[in-house]
């Protein structure tokens, strides 16, 4: 099966750039399943049910979530309606749940979604719910398993790959918006440290600068807003799996000028 990830949409301009460009990413590179995040998606802060529709219209399968899940309410009842995850980590009390199973060209796949420690709210542990999460769904016969990681800490998100190296298919990591360039297979599992947000590209996280510079310079915060003009991107992680390992692996970056990058993931094997 043929898989991508998209990470951090990040209000109208990411969503523009998938209604743009997601339908002929699915027929080019021939995709069987779409996963993103949504935690940014309505102007930059969780998910509205509005929001919700627009973008599993775009030909999305299932939404992954973070540390803004929550900060639209009306998310709570898409939990039953809609392919749409939290972080598995969140307590048990929580509404959702971080990890699914799907058929998907006649293999089993599991999406699971975990949040990491540094910065965060606070959760359970991530790493004994990933490894506990994993050896359920291995139980279950299941193989082939995408873990969406969000998380701040570099050091958290590689110690992930190092806890379920061989044992998933794929570990991307969101939440910092800022694109890592360390995409690899190692022992049949992608990596990549954090696949960078999907919107403006010219300013600070896809923000409007005004506020962030305002917070660095006085320490005085203030709510932050999404330009009504920027320079956009989209940015697309692919992954070829089989019975569970991870064969072949690149990224795509699609800029509003036209230019469309592609990064073939190295392998360790």
């Amino acid at each position: 099966m043929k898989i991508a990830f998209i990470g951090d949409v990040v209000g109208k301009p990411g969503r523009d750039m998938l209604k743009e460009h997601l339908k002929k990413i699915r027929e080019e590179h021939s995709l069987d399943f779409v996963i993103i995040n949504y935690e940014n998606a309505s102007h930059g802060f969780g998910l509205t049910s509005k929001n919700a529709n627009e973008l599993f219209s775009y030909g999305i399968d299932v939404m992954s979530g973070g540390n803004h899940s929550w900060d639209k309410k009306d998310i709570i009842p898409l939990f039953e309606t809609h392919e749409i995850l939290r972080p598995h980590n969140y307590p048990d009390e929580v509404p959702g749940t971080g990890c699914k199973v799907y058929d998907v060209a006649g293999e089993k796949l599991a999406v699971l979604n975990l949040m990491g420690h540094f910065s965060m709210p606070y959760s359970d542990n991530a790493f004994r719910c990933a490894q506990k999460s994993v050896n359920e769904l291995h139980e279950d016969g299941v193989k082939n398993i995408f873990i969406d990681f969000h998380a701040e800490a570099t050091s958290e998100k590689r110690a992930m790959m190092m806890l379920l190296q061989g044992q998933v298919s794929g570990i991307i990591g969101t939440h910092t918006h800022v694109g890592t360039d360390d995409f690899q297979i190692a022992d049949g599992t992608a990596y990549l440290t954090d696949i960078g947000l999907s919107g403006c590209r010219d300013n600070v996280i896809g923000m409007d600068a005004k506020v962030p510079l305002k917070q660095f310079l006085t320490g005085m915060k203030g709510h932050f807003d999404i330009p009504k003009k920027c320079k956009k991107i989209l940015q697309v992680a692919v992954m070829e799996l089989n019975s569970g390992k991870c064969s072949s692996a690149y990224k795509l970056k699609y800029f509003c000028d036209g230019r469309v990058l592609k990064t073939d993931a190295w392998s360790e094997d």
